[in-house]
């Protein structure tokens, strides 16, 4: 943390998280109590916020199907791995709006990089991404379950053009995509993966991952149990 970081808590400071989250500065914590809370997020101009919930089990943020629940987008490119996420579910975002909004149902990162940790990403649904779409970002995924998300393509995650994530530690599994991708979508980008589970997911091309133009890295992959018209596993 930046010396003189304030920690702002949430409802106790702010009622909502998009309260909290417009107060903060560079290296603030927004602490988020249990709960559940309706909201779509769009993500400050600002770098370095930890977003902190207490359990991915007992905080909820749910985008009511409204749109996303969280948006990275017209932020310059500041937002890189100092900012954190961690200690949430992600739930019932919903993109399927004009252009950009059709991107990243649970959470979308435009010109992003934040770290993503410790979160469940489940029943949200896009045009692309169900679960998260990156779009020429570089963010941190660690140890997150994404389930139960679905889109046209990239059920799971949508990951294109010149995007290089890493993503450890995540299980993918039972996502669905209409037209490619189940589990993960991926194109124009590269990639890197440990110790990934992707299971149950289906699509018409690629029930667990459809590939496009990259060049990805591999280790500690499990793909079972996925179904495609072409290409189950990938």
């Amino acid at each position: 943390w930046l010396l003189g970081a304030t920690v702002i808590n949430v409802p106790a400071d702010y009622p909502t998280i998009q309260a909290g989250l417009n107060a903060t500065t560079e290296g603030d914590s927004v602490l988020v109590a249990t709960g559940i809370y309706y909201e779509n997020i769009n993500w400050p101009a600002v770098n370095g916020i930890k977003l902190i919930g207490e359990s991915e089990e007992t905080t909820i943020i749910d985008g009511d199907s409204l749109a996303s629940v969280i948006r990275f987008e017209d932020l310059d490119g500041i937002i890189d791995t100092t900012t954190v996420i961690t200690g949430f579910t992600i739930q019932n975002g919903d993109a399927h709006g004009d252009y950009i909004y059709r991107f990243g149902g649970g959470i979308y990162c435009e010109y992003s990089s934040p770290t993503l940790e410790n979160l469940t990403i489940s029943n949200n649904s896009a045009n692309y991404g169900g679960g998260i779409c990156c779009w020429r970002a570089n963010p941190n995924l660690k140890i997150i379950t994404i389930s139960g998300n679905s889109a046209d393509y990239g059920g799971g995650v949508y990951i294109c053009q010149w995007s290089s994530p890493t993503l450890e530690n995540l299980t993918i599994e039972n996502n669905s995509a209409s037209s490619h991708g189940g589990g993960i979508y991926c194109d124009n980008f590269d990639p890197s993966f440990e110790n990934i589970t992707i299971i149950g997911n289906s699509a018409h091309y690629g029930g667990g991952i459809y590939c496009g133009l990259f060049d990805p890295s591999f280790e500690n992959i499990t793909i079972i149990g996925n179904s495609a018209h072409y290409g189950g596993g990938i």
